[in-house]
């Protein structure tokens, strides 16, 4: 891969905009807005890191980004930075990874251009359903019913595997970034990222009465466990699932980090 890029002859180590206290640039702030962005993106390296966070389902470390490109660290690092100035990441510490100081993991910022890899109504159609629901007079009853069908149909695929293996895998492939912490009985599963969280914020019972019934009708379908308690947005941050497992967690694979 080619980490020159093409378009940073003539730019400055952070772009030539200059914003104000306020977040603007005086007249036609929208204008370099755009230019700073298609500056960030203008080189080859900072576009394939875009990509490959934009195709992302959970948050990645620099490190995790560096190995999936094939470049060092110390090449990541920077540009993560740039477009993190540009606006076009959001960056997290994550702490999970023991003593010591936090890692920072990335993602693609919400109002970010989509580049084609998601269409842009998408946001906007969920918005709007989720409305609609609302309207109707739909509560998290329904929500979770409608939620456990999904997740039973989703849970077909994987009969057969260890019950607490098939969901953490199948939430991480959600992009929930699952963090399991064994328990006597089973496991508590914290969702360090929620892709569902801006409109769960806003509409947090249907929201997360469709994970509950995911989760739930996920589980059921699987077979080997079953969830106990789940705390939502309301409850608790991040929120968590208690599975009860029919082995002891010591007879099962368990994924992820506690």
């Amino acid at each position: 891969m080619d980490a020159r890029g093409d378009a940073d002859a003539d730019v400055d180590a952070h772009g030539d905009t200059t914003l104000t206290d306020d977040g603007s640039s005086g007249p036609g702030s929208d204008d370099a807005t755009r230019l700073a962005v298609f500056k960030a993106l203008g080189d080859n390296t900072r576009y394939a890191i875009y990509l490959e966070l934009a195709r992302s389902p959970r948050p990645l470390a620099t490190a995790e980004v560096a190995e999936f490109l094939g470049l060092h660290v110390n090449t990541v690092r920077p540009h993560l930075e740039r477009m993190r100035e540009a606006g076009l990441l959001d960056v997290h510490a994550d702490a999970r990874g023991g003593p010591g100081r936090p890692q920072n993991r990335y993602t693609v910022a919400t109002d970010s251009p989509s580049l084609g890899l998601e269409p842009a109504v998408f946001p906007m159609l969920s918005r709007m359903l989720f409305r609609m629901a609302s309207d109707a007079g739909l509560g998290p009853e329904e929500a979770g019913e409608a939620g456990r069908e999904q997740g039973e149909a989703e849970g077909g695929r994987s009969v057969g595997v260890p019950c607490l293996d098939a969901l953490v895998g199948r939430l991480a492939d959600w992009g929930f970034d699952p963090a399991v912490a064994p328990q006597p009985s089973g496991a508590t599963i914290a969702f360090t990222h929620c892709p569902f969280r801006e409109l769960a914020v806003a509409n947090p019972d249907l929201v997360c009465g469709l994970h509950r019934g995911l989760v739930e009708g996920f589980v059921d379908r699987v077979g080997g466990g079953r969830t106990t308690a789940f705390r939502n947005l309301v409850d608790r941050d991040p929120c968590q699932v208690d599975v009860r497992l029919d082995r002891p967690p010591a007879a099962t694979s368990a994924v992820g980090d506690a």
